[in-house]
C-alpha cells in the first residue's frame, strides 16, 4: 500500500505535526522534532510525547508512515575533530528525541568533507558518527538521504550510501531514503518509465531495496547532472510525471512514507490527491 505525503509544520510542538498532515489528506508526514536550524533544543515534555503519540493514532499513522528529519547544521562526516563532535552529540539527541516520540526512522543529509579529507575518509566518519548514535539509541534507523552534491556535499552517488552502509556496524538499523530531485541533479536519469527501470536497477545493484526507508518526492527545477539542489512542483520541473507515476505504481515502495517537499506548500493537497490517483492507475488531471 502507498503512503504519501508532506513534510509538515510541527510549530507550536511536535504533537501538532499529525494534525497538519491529517489536514492536507496525507497518508504519511516528514517533520522536524527541533528547529532545523539550531544546535540545542528543549527535552521534550512528557505532554508532548503523549499528545503526539495519540495524535498519531487518532490520524491512523504508525512509525513506518513517519519519516522525522534531523538539522540542517548536522555534518557527520566533519573533518575537523572537535567540530564532529557537536554534530554527533546533536545527531544522537535527535535520535532520542525519535525513540522518545515512538518512531522507528531518522533521515539525515550524510555529510561534507569541506575540501579537507578524501571522499573515503569522509564516508568512513560518517558511518563512524552513525555507530555513535546507534549505541546509544534502541530502535531507531538512521537514513541516509541521497544529495544532489553540491559542493563538498557526498551521498550523491549510490556508491557513497553502499560505502557508509558497508561500514556500519549494525546494519539492521541503517536505511536510504531517495530524492528524485537530488538523484536527477546527481546525474541519475528518472524523466522517463525505461530512465527510471535503468536507474532503480543500478540503486538495487549498488546499495539494495532492502535498505530503502522512504523517499522524498519532488520535482527538480534545474537540468539533469547539474548537481544543484532546487525543487519545483510536481510536473513543473525538468522530471515531469513519469518518475512520480512509477513510484506511485511500483510495488518496491509500498509501505514507506512517500513524501513531499515541494516548494508550493498551499498545492500539497493537491499533490497528494493526485499521487494517490496515479497509484489506482489513472492519470492526473493537469
Amino acid at each position: 500500500m502507498k503512503y504519501f505525503g508532506a513534510h509538515v509544520s510541527a510549530a507550536g510542538g511536535v504533537e501538532n505535526a499529525p494534525l497538519n498532515a491529517r489536514r492536507i489528506g496525507a497518508g504519511a508526514f516528514a517533520l522536524f522534532t527541533k528547529n532545523q536550524r539550531q544546535w540545542v533544543a528543549p527535552a521534550l515534555t512528557a505532554a508532548q510525547i503523549e499528545a503526539f503519540r495519540a495524535n498519531c493514532e487518532a490520524g491512523g499513522y504508525r512509525p513506518f508512515q513517519i519519516l522525522p528529519h534531523d538539522s540542517y547544521l548536522i555534518n557527520l562526516g566533519n573533518p575537523d575533530d572537535q567540530a564532529i563532535l557537536k554534530s554527533q552529540a546533536a545527531f544522537t539527541d535527535e535520535m532520542k528525541r525519535c525513540e522518545a516520540l515512538g518512531l522507528d526512522r531518522l533521515n539525515f543529509h550524510p555529510g561534507s568533507s569541506l575540501g579537507a579529507i578524501s571522499d573515503e575518509e569522509c564516508l568512513d566518519r560518517i558511518a563512524a558518527s552513525i555507530d555513535r548514535a546507534l549505541a546509544e539509541t534502541k530502535g531507531v534507523t538512521a537514513v541516509i538521504e541521497n544529495t544532489a552534491g553540491q559542493g563538498s556535499n557526498l551521498g550523491w552517488r549510490f556508491e557513497h550510501l553502499a560505502h557508509i552502509i558497508e561500514k556500519v556496524a549494525d546494519k539492521s538499523r541503517v536505511g536510504v531514503c531517495i530524492d528524485t530531485c537530488h538523484a536527477y541533479s546527481a546525474g541519475y536519469d528518472l524523466s522517463s518509465e525505461e530512465a527510471c527501470e535503468r536507474t532503480f536497477a543500478e540503486f538495487d545493484r549498488v546499495v539494495g531495496f532492502g535498505y530503502l526507508r522512504g523517499m522524498h518526492l519532488n520535482d527538480d527545477l534545474k537540468a539533469f547532472g547539474s548537481r544543484v539542489d532546487r525543487h519545483a512542483p510536481l510536473g513543473e520541473g525538468t522530471l515531469g510525471w513519469p518518475v512520480f507515476r512509477f513510484i506511485a505504481r511500483d510495488r518496491r515502495f509500498d509501505d514507506m512514507p512517500l513524501i513531499l517537499e515541494t516548494p508550493d506548500e498551499s498545492r500539497w493537497p493537491e499533490e497528494i490527491a493526485q499521487l494517490y490517483t496515479l497509484a489506482e492507475g489513472h492519470e492526473v488531471s493537469l
